[in-house]
């Protein structure tokens, strides 16, 4: 004789229980799971199982499974929602489980989960059910038997709606930064005032990921007591005493004019001391206008972004920008994107007499036809939706090659965009670290609210410039 298999309601925005009462011997119930590498990371993430046997492919390639494989535990997690979901379901208290594992479940499994109902005991209204897990070949490969105390009055419940979970490998892309200057030579780079725990934890934490050798300029005293502070060492690190924050940006200017150091990098003091010191020095002057660019890795888009200029230039004009886009392109050359999509942002898609910035947007599109501004698509003026998101951009209508996909995003002056780096970090998760460009050397420019973490990643901008600046050097 068959089992009876009762399924799930056709109503699948409530959940009903079965009763005590109305359980059967042989009853039967199941569900159907393919699983994924997202469900093997959030796993790992919620439970702090980060068994490299499911993290590591490499080092699970070494394994007896010959590859990665899923948690265990996420088999019977699989049971425990059929239990509480459908038999006996709300209002099920788990008592017991036993599980066995007979086979690995791999990534693209797919997965047939099914309880029975082995016995019941009236007086303490228990039941005991046993459970299966086979894969699609058929392979038995979770067993075991479970034990509840079934719920005894009715229960139909709404369906929880479940937030989308999606996971993100938040700074992923810094530590790709950083790995990819792995292989040239650290290079020797002023940093100026690192008088607080970040700015100079970032500045150790980049000596030790070999990306720079720092000279540290600055009060001495000060910088020792801080280290000391914080149990640090600075045996072997050059350490040139200077009584406050202007001498230091002063000295460290002095050094890259000599070419002592090869770039700088900003501690704890304010931007404009340090780009006024930039700024004045005529040795270290080049004819492109200085601009800073962010370099964003924000997790719900699919690439780095390139944002440009959010710290400098107040309100550029139309040459200014010129030589600020041109700046971001070289980056974004520097960092291996052949042909880099640019989009001008404004408020607006269209050109509109009474707004200046969409007139400069469509003027830099002109010189990037006439060669004035090379090495990249450029498009504009596009509001931020229509940059970001091609199906904006196609609800409105808009034909761009670079909607949707810009590897850099350039604002029309400081208060966008400086509103929008921040928004990015603080509102969207990004890993953020930011770099002057068109001096004669790199300059890593960060907040001063800004971690170690993003003094790092802006030391390996500078490294990688560093190098790029030695091979076009006259």
């Amino acid at each position: 004789m068959n089992n009876p298999v009762y399924p799930l309601a056709s109503d699948q925005t409530m959940i009903r229980n079965v009763v005590f009462d109305e359980i059967q011997i042989g009853q039967t119930a199941s569900a159907q799971r393919v699983l994924s590498q997202a469900d093997i990371q959030a796993f790992a993430t919620i439970s702090g199982d980060v068994n490299p046997a499911h993290l590591d492919a490499e080092y699970a390639d070494q394994t007896l499974f010959h590859g990665v494989i899923a948690h265990g535990m996420w088999g019977g997690a699989l049971i425990s929602a059929v239990l509480g979901t459908q038999l006996p379901g709300p209002g099920t208290i788990y008592l017991e489980q036993n599980l066995r594992f007979s086979k690995p479940v791999r990534v693209g499994d797919t997965l047939d989960i099914s309880v029975t109902v082995l016995t019941k005991d009236p007086e303490k209204k228990r039941v005991t059910l046993q459970c299966e897990i086979q894969n699609q070949k058929g392979q038995t490969v979770v067993s075991g038997e479970a034990l509840v105390i079934a719920p005894t009055e009715r229960v139909a419940r709404p369906r929880a709606h479940l937030p989308t979970l999606a996971i993100f490998d938040l700074g992923a892309r810094q530590q790709a930064l950083i790995h990819s200057v792995s292989e040239l030579s650290p290079v020797r780079c002023a940093v100026v005032h690192p008088c607080d725990q970040e700015s100079l934890r970032g500045a150790l934490d980049a000596a030790d990921h070999h990306l720079i050798i720092p000279v540290l300029i600055g009060p001495a005293a000060k910088i020792q007591q801080l280290a000391s502070g914080f149990g640090w060492s600075l045996e072997g690190i050059e350490l040139i005493d200077v009584p406050h924050s202007h001498a230091a940006a002063e000295k460290a200017v002095e050094l890259a004019a000599a070419g002592q150091v090869e770039a700088l990098m900003k501690g704890s003091l304010h931007t404009d001391e340090l780009m006024s010191a930039v700024v004045h020095c005529v040795a270290l002057k080049t004819r492109r206008r200085l601009s800073h660019v962010f370099h964003l890795d924000v997790p719900m888009y699919h690439k780095v972004i390139l944002l440009t200029d959010a710290a400098l230039n107040i309100a550029p004009d139309l040459q200014a920008k010129a030589e600020i886009l041109q700046n971001a392109i070289e980056l974004a050359h520097a960092l291996g994107i052949t042909q880099p999509k640019a989009a001008l942002l404004a408020a607006v898609e269209s050109v509109n007499g009474k707004m200046p910035a969409t007139l400069d947007a469509a003027a830099l599109c002109k010189m990037v036809d006439r060669g004035q501004i090379c090495g990249a698509v450029v498009d504009g003026p596009l509001a931020f939706d229509n940059a970001i998101s091609a199906d904006a951009a196609r609800i409105k209508g808009i034909q761009s090659p670079v909607s949707g996909d810009p590897d850099i995003l350039m604002v029309p002056e400081i208060e966008s965009g400086n509103m929008l780096a921040k928004q990015f970090e603080y509102l969207a998760g990004a890993s953020a670290c930011g770099i002057v460009l068109g001096a004669r050397v790199p300059i890593a420019l960060t907040s001063r609210a800004d971690g170690a973490e993003a003094r790092v990643a802006s030391a390996a901008l500078v490294k990688l410039l560093a190098h790029r600046y030695r091979e076009i050097a006259p």
